[in-house]
């Protein structure tokens, strides 16, 4: 297998909804273009959007599974953000608009007991990654492929909600690029650390149902709780499906 780009996936709605992406232009220090660019905080936040905030004042998939069946579409010209979910069915609307019918959309989705969305806020300063630097998450499917075989089911890529895919045939080798930097198409990246998972990834991406005991697997077989590298953008480019990755 040649090590080049299979996949690229941005979340324009921190945890809510997925995009398939052919090319993208990559700035430096920034994240995926049109990731993470809001977020829905919830009753007990008062995250506003003017400073990255932790994944704490935002509803998110790790205590509403349900979340993870949705997925979207962002016009950049009109700003629009599309999202569909089997249960839920379709909503167009403008996050920087009037949102109102997005939260009654969304709210269906959410489980008892917890707190429930009250706003979309978007991000101004920095897009609302998982990390308080914007982050690319790149991701290896040899490393998907070891949590299938030790689960022994097949699962969906989407649970780990990774930017950039990959395979480098061997599992956790990624995890070698800390501290080193990873040139994808022209862009180039300084692989910054391991990302830690949470309950988000026992949920089925097709349903929203949990079904998997990834993080279990994942401190039983292997003996941490990571799935993917954080990186930073350090030199802008552009990257097309079927790019070569190579470290520097």
């Amino acid at each position: 297998m040649s090590h080049t780009v299979t996949e690229l996936w941005r979340h324009t709605i921190k945890a809510h909804g997925r995009e398939a992406l052919e090319q993208v232009t990559l700035i430096a220090g920034h994240a995926m273009p049109g990731d993470r660019l809001w977020a829905v905080a919830h009753d007990a936040s008062d995250a506003d959007g003017s400073e990255w905030a932790r994944c704490r004042n935002f509803t998110r998939a790790a205590g509403a599974p349900q979340l993870m069946a949705i997925s979207s579409l962002y016009n950049t010209q009109t700003g629009e953000v599309t999202l569909s979910h089997p249960a839920a069915g379709q909503i167009t609307f403008l996050p920087d608009g009037n949102a109102a019918g997005f939260l009654e959309w969304v709210r269906p989705l959410m489980p008892e007991g917890r707190a429930m969305p009250a706003r979309v806020v978007r991000a101004a300063a920095q897009a609302m990654t998982d990390t308080p630097y914007p982050s690319v998450t790149l991701a290896n499917l040899a490393s998907h492929r070891a949590v299938e075989a030790a689960i022994g089911t097949p699962l969906s890529r989407h649970r780990w909600r990774s930017n950039v895919w990959f395979d480098l045939d061997d599992a956790w080798t990624e995890e070698d690029w800390i501290d080193r930097e990873v040139q994808i198409g022209t862009a180039v990246f300084a692989v910054r650390e391991r990302m830690e998972r949470c309950m988000a990834t026992t949920a089925n991406p097709e349903t929203g149902e949990r079904d998997a005991e990834t993080l279990k697997t994942l401190n039983d077989r292997f003996g941490h709780q990571h799935f993917s590298v954080g990186a930073e953008v350090i030199r802008p480019g552009q990257i097309r499906l079927n790019d070569t990755v190579k470290v520097l």
